[in-house]
C-alpha cells in the first residue's frame, strides 16, 4: 500500500521562496522610487500657491524683478513648509522649494535638495519651467520631465 503525500516537499517550498525573492527584488526599488517621487511632489504642491501669487503680481505690475515672498503676499519662506519641504522661497519670481532632513537621502544628498520653478513671461502670460532643480530628473513631476 502506497502512502499518500501530505503537504509540500522541500524542493517545492524552496522554489516558492525563490519566486518571492525575485518578486521582492523587482518591487522594492520601484517602490523606493515611488516614495521619493511622492516626497518631491509635496514640493510641487506647496509651490502652487506661490505660482498663483507670482502670476497675480506679474499681472498687476508687468515685471517680476521685485517679486519676493513679502511683496507678492506670501508668508515667509520658512513658514511655507510640509513634512518633507523645509521652505518655499520666491526671489525675482523664481520659486524654490527646499527639502528638509525628513526627505529621502536621494533628495537631500550632496546639495540636491531644491525644486526650482522659473517663470518665462510671454505676451502677458507666464510659462513655468523646472530649470535649476537639483532633484534627480526621474523624481521630478511629469510636467517637469522632458
Amino acid at each position: 500500500m502506497k502512502k499518500m503525500q501530505k503537504g509540500f516537499t522541500l524542493i517545492e517550498l524552496m522554489i516558492v521562496v525563490a519566486i518571492i525573492a525575485i518578486l521582492a527584488a523587482i518591487a522594492i526599488p520601484a517602490y523606493q522610487d515611488y516614495l521619493i517621487r511622492t516626497q518631491v511632489s509635496e514640493g510641487a504642491v506647496l509651490t502652487d500657491g506661490a505660482k498663483t501669487a507670482v502670476a497675480e503680481f506679474y499681472s498687476n505690475r508687468g515685471d517680476l524683478a521685485n517679486a519676493k515672498n513679502a511683496s507678492i503676499g506670501l508668508a515667509t519662506a520658512a513658514s511655507i513648509n510640509g513634512k518633507y519641504v523645509k521652505s518655499v522661497d520666491v526671489v525675482g519670481g523664481v520659486i524654490t522649494a527646499t527639502f528638509g532632513n525628513e526627505a529621502n537621502k536621494a533628495i537631500t544628498a550632496s546639495g540636491t535638495n531644491t525644486f526650482v520653478l522659473s517663470p518665462t513671461t510671454q505676451a502677458g502670460s507666464i510659462k513655468w519651467t523646472c530649470t535649476g532643480s537639483k532633484v534627480g530628473q526621474k523624481y521630478l513631476p511629469t510636467s517637469c520631465r522632458p
